[in-house]
């Protein structure tokens, strides 16, 4: 029988939702104030609507590493706060990541967007920034690609300074997916050349890591990995760990660990200035940072909005308005 827990394991909630917990402050011109409710997390794997076709990144025989958990079983949550008056789902303890495939509604243009929820690494928020997302995306006439990595990874403190981990397990197996999807492109209805990727909070940094590696961050193992793991154009919503901010309020340093290619794909960043939990300057940051390697990018920069709102209409512009620009952005740049 599965185990209901009336609140999510110290782990998570000390360290696994700090950022979506601080992303809705009250504001009486804005959204409505945050509302919190009991968090709920049960034993089991997440599974996807009959619409998606959820697939395993890795063979059986491929020891990974496991998340900071080690072998606790898979879970599935719910709980606090509430985003635009409704609760947010997640997965958490993933040893086995996946992926899952939404076909395109009507018209198929050919491309395809990976979608990497946010989730503190800590977990994998599968409605908000999943399945909603793909939701949407498939509506375009563009496959959906739903990235479920393995967490929790907790990014180790060092003289009072975050550090990133040297093994970062979602970039893994974000390439995973990536080099998956241009194997069996003609298997799912795709252009391995208009494989794109969208990341949120989180997510949104391992977005930025796909873009700027050159090479797989893992061993080889099996044909797929000859393909290019890099993405065809990133959407980066809302991102974080980008900025050193040692140097003062107004630096726009990057971390030590961030590395910038210039053969980074054209980028799109989507960003509230009153975010409580990634400041203004993280995506700042990253677009100069990128144009000056020659780099095509683009922001889209709101006054209101917080963080983490997702696709999930409020009173904030920002809501109700980026999936347009990302739509108009996409053709633009010749992937619609």
């Amino acid at each position: 029988m599965l185990r209901f827990r009336l609140i999510v394991p110290a782990l998570l909630l000390a360290l696994g939702f700090a950022d979506a917990a601080r992303s809705q402050a009250p504001d009486s011109n804005s959204s409505p104030a945050r509302v919190d409710v009991p968090k709920v997390e049960r034993e089991g794997v997440w599974q996807p609507s009959a619409e998606g076709s959820q697939v395993p990144l890795w063979p059986e025989s491929v020891a990974l590493a496991k998340p900071d958990s080690g072998d606790h079983p898979e879970a599935t949550g719910n709980g606090s706060p509430l985003i635009a008056g409704r609760k947010w789902h997640w997965a958490s303890y993933v040893t086995r990541p996946t992926m899952t495939i939404y076909r395109p509604k009507g018209r198929n243009s050919g491309a395809a967007m990976l979608v990497v929820p946010g989730g503190g690494f800590h977990a994998v928020a599968t409605d908000l920034e999943g399945t909603e997302i793909c939701d949407w995306v498939i509506q375009q006439g563009m496959a959906c690609v739903l990235l479920k990595y393995r967490t929790p990874q907790v990014w180790p403190n060092r003289n009072g300074k975050q550090q990133r981990p040297q093994v970062l397990l979602g970039l893994e197996d974000g390439q995973r997916a990536m080099v998956l999807l241009r194997q069996r492109a003609s298997v799912y209805g795709i252009d391995p050349r208009k494989i794109g990727v969208i990341g949120f909070s989180a997510g949104a940094y391992l977005a930025t890591e796909l873009s700027n590696t050159e090479q797989r961050s893992y061993p080889a193992t099996d044909d797929a990995d000859q393909q290019s793991p890099r993405p065809d154009f990133a959407i980066i919503a809302y991102t974080a760990r980008l900025l050193d901010n040692s140097a003062g309020r107004n630096n726009l340093q990057l971390q030590p660990w961030v590395k910038i290619s210039p053969n980074a794909p054209p980028t799109l960043l989507i960003h509230a200035m009153d975010d409580p939990v990634d400041d203004i300057r993280q995506p700042m940051a990253y677009a100069l940072a990128l144009n000056d390697a020659g780099v095509p990018v683009d922001m889209r920069l709101y006054a209101k909005g917080g963080h983490a709102f997702g696709l999930r209409p409020t009173a904030d512009p920002i809501t109700t308005e980026w999936p347009a620009q990302v739509k108009q952005w996409l053709h633009s740049i010749g992937f619609l």
